[in-house]
């Protein structure tokens, strides 16, 4: 299975929630990142976060459109993040959603893993691209 290594730059910003009444534990964030590596690219897209009462728990949902290149090939493709924090313990799947690979990336399958060390994001992503008819 081909894999993609690199970095990213996120920026995070907070946006209103739709339900005013959600509490102070509900958080709604647009996402903007910039990737470096074997995928050059860029990405727009939103998530949603809950915290608890209890320190480090915590669970986040993301929707995020990444367009650009990967290893040379062309197009967009739409990554969809669950993660949660379990007293500090944290579990993250992040997919690339089936179907939305577009250009030469329509085939597009896999998952991104994500590391942060010393502030500093990485990805590995291991992937597969279906051969088009």
């Amino acid at each position: 299975m081909p894999q993609a290594t690199g970095t990213f730059e996120v920026k995070l910003a907070p946006q209103a929630l739709a339900n005013a009444d959600a509490g102070p534990l509900m958080g709604r964030l647009s996402i903007n990142k910039t990737f470096s590596g074997d995928l050059q690219a860029t990405s727009q897209g939103e998530m949603l976060s809950a915290g608890t009462a209890v320190k480090g728990s915590a669970g986040y949902v993301a929707i995020e459109r990444v367009t650009g290149t990967l290893h040379g090939k062309s197009g967009s493709f739409v990554l969809q993040h669950s993660g949660t924090m379990n007293r500090g313990a944290p579990q993250l799947t992040v997919s690339v959603v089936p179907d939305s690979g577009t250009d030469e990336l329509t085939g597009l399958s896999g998952t991104l893993g994500i590391q942060i060390a010393d502030g500093r994001h990485s990805y590995v992503m291991d992937y597969e691209l279906a051969p088009q008819a």
